[in-house]
């Protein structure tokens, strides 16, 4: 099933408009815990998995292993691996991931002031 998503996620840029990169980029960091974890990340970082964890403590393991895989692979998050015993794994955030914190800073704003407005907008429609 994760290879299935794995690979539907890794086919966005060519379904309907295969230049789109708002498209592509947003199918990756728009899911549920992506921007949670840079959010995190920026704030605290390098970051131990389980201390991640601790930060976001609705995120499954399962779920937030997943997460770090994809920003790793789009190159938002960086992951060492210090040779010791137990391993220890560090996470960080990279070059990419700091130029676009500034705009999830704005849109975290943007959320911030608009949410109640939002929130009566819903209650009209149920």
């Amino acid at each position: 099933m994760n290879q299935q998503k794995d690979q539907k996620n890794k086919e966005i840029r060519d379904a309907l408009f295969p230049d789109c990169p708002i498209r592509n980029v947003l199918a990756r960091v728009g899911d549920k815990w992506s921007l949670l974890v840079l959010y995190n990340l920026q704030h605290r970082e390098p970051v131990r998995f389980k201390e991640l964890q601790r930060q976001i403590p609705d995120i499954s393991q399962k779920s937030l292993t997943q997460t770090l895989r994809t920003l790793e692979e789009d190159g938002f998050v960086s992951r060492e691996v210090f040779p010791e015993v137990p391993p220890r794994v560090e996470y960080s955030l990279t070059s990419r991931a700091l130029s676009f914190l500034p705009l999830v800073e704005n849109m975290i704003h943007w959320a911030k002031e608009n949410m109640d407005e939002i929130i009566k907008d819903r209650e009209k429609n149920v």
